[in-house]
């Protein structure tokens, strides 16, 4: 899948502080109601669980966290995987603003491989969304 970028006007240490939250995640991500089971502050093993409005409840885990630059999750969900990664980069051009680089990879078992190839395909547009969506919030 090729990065979704999204220009926000804010810095970008409240930017990712914002981003790299798991609590302020229903805020900003369509998909989501709420987290349980909040175990961490977003640094890496940081753990939740997503309730999503499908129903679906994926157990997440930040993998990464590099303050200011970099920072990602795990999802996995019924033998579904879907890999989230923030790159966030200063915007001279904005006048202070930040640029969020955006990579979604999602996996399935082998019988669930249909399923995954077209949630793989869908991230993408949803991201953006939810990206905006917060660009537009914070």
């Amino acid at each position: 899948m090729g990065a979704v970028v999204v220009a926000f006007r804010q810095p970008v240490n409240d930017v990712y502080a914002y981003l790299s939250d798991p609590a302020r995640r229903p805020e900003w991500q369509s998909s989501l109601r709420r987290i349980e089971g909040l175990r961490g502050t977003g640094a890496v093993g940081t753990s939740w669980i997503d309730v999503t409005a499908v129903g679906a409840r994926p157990a997440m885990e930040v993998t990464e966290a590099t303050d200011g630059r970099v920072w990602a999750e795990i999802g996995r969900w019924r033998g579904i995987t879907a890999g989230l990664r923030l790159e966030f980069e200063e915007a001279p051009a904005s006048g202070g603003g930040t640029t969020v680089r955006a990579t979604v990879v999602v996996t399935g078992r082998p019988w669930l491989r249909p399923v995954s190839w077209f949630l793989a395909r869908l991230a993408p547009y949803a991201v953006r969304h939810d990206l905006d969506h917060a660009a537009r919030t914070l």
